[in-house]
């Protein structure tokens, strides 16, 4: 992907929503806007942004190669609008990609958007691009942020069709738990279109713009928790339509047509997942309904998490398995190397086999093969005569033998497998909190809708050792035992939960892992893990350690995340 659709552009789109942006606007190559007075008449009489002056102030003067604090060159201008510019420019102190928004420090939202960037750099949420800086020096006002090479805008990604059913459902999911965490901080958006929503090259959606962009162009909404909903729902019509949600075109998608209002989106296109379809119904400004059902109208971030949830699970499409080509010799192997390729349709000769031998030379050898067959079917039955003569002399011994035999090998025969009752367990914490202890329990019951969970993680799937390397919970198993497997029962299904098993001396949180024997491990997508032991292992204690987990959907107990619980667990000797 081109690296000016990862950076500052986004503040670019300059087109009057309702109130979301309905129009994209237009750029030079260069990064000037088009129809520049158009669009700032717009976006203020919409959003009444009272940005009053704004145009007076005169940019600051620069050019590629300029630096800022001795430290950011700034390499291309993607923006020039409004009195201020936004650049990719690079950080020379780290040797990264950064982008930087700069404006006058006279400029009326000079102090506004270093009040919002700062605001958001507080939040520290890795679902949004994060703000680096934010400084005023030299009359000049700058905002630099991270710049995302690898990630595609939800504007490209559309340009080809809408998502899959799987792809949109994960976009509407981590968009929504990030803007309901933001909103808790009391951070909002007011700006979310497809241009701000990126997906990364490892399948994670994040959020650039956070309260800056709406800083920088001067937006201010009464009811920003009810914005940024119905900015969802929009971006969740658009994945699942390829159309926007109003009748103006906008981010290179057309609009609905004039007249009709706004008709759910499986009956804009075929095949629309249903409960995605009145999800977006429910976001967007027409109190929820639709023409089947009326639900309840979603008007903040937190409803629309909480809505999700509510909804069956949406898993991920099974990969598709192509079936490989029959084999085809090569003309070598069918023996046919160096000749030359038959005509079509001519009659190819059949070849005929060569005589048999008739010559004197050929008898004297056909009588000189049977002379030893006859000698070798000779020698065989003298053999075969001796041992059957020696197996008849031996015959008491040899049921003597057999039935010493046959307890030998009844007495090295293998225990078969057995359940090892669990008499105890409690959880281990290697770093950090403990996640749910007073549940431990349930997971031995024998009970699989009673479960011990974790707590909802915002990096994943693998969980970062420096912050919490693992979380697992130690079995007591009453005395040693031989444990040769465990079959775990999860409460969420994903890619994808790692599972290892370690025998450990106590039930102490003080033993550390790499002080413990580990017996086997697995990773799995399902909603169990069977773990086997490399070798069975005697050992009274066993733990069970969870080092990655799937991204599941908001519940009673924890919001959106990568998460994991055990429902039913057992041990096997």
């Amino acid at each position: 992907m081109a690296e000016r659709s990862t950076a500052a552009v986004d503040v670019a789109d300059n087109s009057g929503e309702q109130p979301l942006t309905a129009q994209a606007d237009q750029s030079t190559a260069d990064g000037v806007a088009k129809n520049r007075e158009q669009d700032t008449d717009s976006d203020e009489a919409q959003e009444s942004s009272g940005t009053d002056g704004a145009g007076k102030t005169s940019p600051p003067e620069l050019h590629s190669g300029h630096k800022l604090a001795r430290r950011y060159r700034l390499e291309e201008c993607v923006t020039r609008l409004d009195g201020f510019s936004s650049w990719r420019a690079v950080d020379e102190m780290l040797r990264r990609a950064v982008g930087v928004h700069i404006l006058p420090a006279e400029h009326t939202r000079a102090r506004s958007v270093l009040a919002a960037a700062r605001s958001s750099a507080l939040l520290g949420d890795p679902r949004f691009v994060q703000v680096l800086d934010a400084v005023e020096e030299n009359d000049v006002v700058y905002v630099v942020h991270e710049w995302l090479p690898d990630a595609t805008e939800l504007t490209t990604l559309l340009a080809t069709g809408p998502l899959e059913v799987y792809d949109a459902y994960q976009m509407v999911s981590q968009v929504s738990a990030a803007m309901a965490a933001a909103h808790r901080e009391g951070l909002a958006h007011l700006r979310l279109n497809p241009n701000a929503v990126l997906r990364t090259s490892t399948g994670q959606w994040r959020i650039r713009g956070l309260a800056v962009n709406a800083a920088l162009r001067g937006v201010s909404s009464d009811t920003p928790q009810r914005t940024d909903t119905e900015s969802i729902g929009a971006l969740l019509y658009a994945a699942l339509t390829q159309r926007w949600p109003y009748e103006s075109d906008a981010y290179g998608m057309s609009g609905l047509p004039k007249d009709i209002g706004l008709i759910p989106p499986d009956q804009v296109r075929a095949g629309v997942h249903r409960g995605l379809s009145e999800l977006a119904m429910r976001a967007l400004a027409n109190d929820g309904a639709t023409a089947s059902r009326h639900e309840a109208p979603c008007t903040t971030p937190e409803e629309l998490v909480k809505a999700i949830g509510e909804m069956p699970r949406i898993r991920p499409p099974e990969p598709a398995f192509t079936t490989p080509p029959d084999y085809q010799r090569t003309t070598y192997q069918q023996g046919t190397y160096g000749r030359p390729a038959p005509r079509p349709g001519a009659t190819q000769p059949v070849p005929v086999p060569p005589p048999p031998l008739q010559s004197r030379t050929g008898k004297a050898l056909k009588w000189a093969v049977s002379a030893l067959l006859i000698a070798a079917l000779g020698l065989g039955s003298w053999q075969l005569a001796d041992a059957l003569m020696e197996q008849g002399g031996k015959a008491e011994d040899t049921n003597k033998t057999q039935t010493t035999d046959e307890d030998d090998k009844s007495d090295n025969k293998p225990a078969p497998p057995k359940p090892l009752a669990v008499q105890g367990a409690q959880e281990y914490i290697a770093k950090g909190q403990a996640q749910a202890p007073g549940d431990v329990a349930k997971t031995y019951d024998g009970d699989s809708s009673t479960y011990w969970r974790t707590n909802s993680f915002v990096e994943g799937p693998d969980m970062n050792p420096a912050f919490k390397p693992g979380v697992g919970i130690v079995y007591d198993l009453g005395s040693e035992q031989t444990v040769a497997s465990s079959t775990i029962g999860l409460r969420y299904a994903g890619a994808h939960t790692t599972v290892t098993l370690y025998a450990t001396d106590s039930m102490s949180s003080s033993t550390p892992i790499d002080a413990m024997q580990k017996l086997g491990t697995v990773k799995t997508n399902e909603n169990e893990a069977t773990v086997k032991a490399d070798k069975p292992t005697k050992t009274r204690y066993v733990l069970v350690w969870i080092t990655a987990m799937p991204y599941a959907p908001g519940d009673t107990f924890s919001n959106a995340g990568y998460k994991q619980g055990i429902t039913d667990l057992k041990f096997i000797g």
